[in-house]
């Protein structure tokens, strides 16, 4: 089945029209005049016409504001559609919508939702659109904003439920990522408006966290990766500086170190450089000899 798109809707200048719609109340007044003062039939066949005329015309005047479009429907059928701003005429027997063309925005309510991890939580969406086919949007859905409203939300939960909230870095997730989520939440968006006649503009994230059953125990997993991961990092240098360490040692011939003394000492080392407290030094003065 063949999609309705808009066209063109024929229609004339406004006030050319109005100059018409004037002619011919001047010619019913003639009329009226004619039949007043002679009582012929000359008058009244001037007037009668010309009234009809006059009052079949002026339906047909409107005017078009910017960013707006008018679609013209007669006897059931869609005719066109006027973009053009200013006072214009169309068919008089046609009805004539209003359909806007400025830009819209849509924020979603916080949706509780799922993420790849079945991890449960609460996102929310801005949708910035407008209509590009008044036609599509007059007639292939029932109201444009609400199906904009339901789509958009149905692509925001498609998109939490194929991301995790969080991931390792290097992945794509929905916290790591805002961009490339903005970036598919919008084709997502645009690709189910397609049918209603509406371009999507700006489709971005304004509300993610996780949900309030579960928010403490993730804090605690977050708190606990990045206490690893900077545990991880204090051990990777102090490994460095004891490597460092005794190589300086060996190279300038400071001390000679056995395999056991030169455990010890990374032993001492490593206590001293990862310890949380700090270290208490114990001189060694020497050994004493029975």
């Amino acid at each position: 089945m063949d999609t309705l798109r808009e066209r063109n809707a024929w229609h004339v200048n406004g006030f050319l029209a109005l100059a018409v719609a004037l002619a011919l109340l001047a010619w019913a007044a003639y009329g009226l005049r004619t039949l007043i003062h002679t009582d012929g039939a000359q008058g009244l066949w001037s007037f009668l016409p010309g009234m009809a005329l006059f009052a079949l015309m002026l339906p047909g005047f409107f005017t078009v504001q910017p960013n707006e479009a008018r679609v013209l429907v007669f006897l059931g059928r869609y005719t066109g559609s006027i973009r053009k701003e200013g006072f214009h005429f169309a068919n008089p027997l046609a009805e004539k919508k209003r359909v806007s063309l400025k830009i819209h925005n849509f924020t979603s309510d916080k949706l509780k939702v799922n993420d790849a991890m079945a991890n449960p939580i609460e996102i929310a969406a801005v949708v910035v659109f407008r209509v590009v086919d008044s036609a599509q949007a007059l007639f292939a859905v029932e109201d444009y904003k609400s199906f904009v409203a339901i789509q958009a939300e149905t692509a925001l939960r498609a998109l939490a439920s194929r991301y995790p909230y969080d991931a390792p870095e290097g992945e794509r997730s929905l916290r790591e990522s805002p961009e490339e989520m903005a970036e598919e939440l919008k084709r997502e968006v645009q690709a189910r408006l397609e049918v209603a006649g509406v371009e999507v503009l700006e489709a971005r994230l304004t509300h993610l966290a996780y949900a309030p059953e579960v928010a403490q125990a993730m804090l605690r997993r977050q708190q606990a990766k990045a206490v690893v991961a900077a545990r991880r990092l204090i051990v990777e240098g102090a490994v460095g500086m004891v490597k460092e360490a005794l190589k300086m040692l060996k190279s300038e011939g400071v001390v000679e170190l056995d395999e056991e003394r030169k455990a010890a000492m990374v032993n001492n080392l490593l206590v001293a450089l990862v310890a949380e407290r700090e270290a208490q030094p114990v001189l060694n003065t020497g050994t004493l000899y029975a």
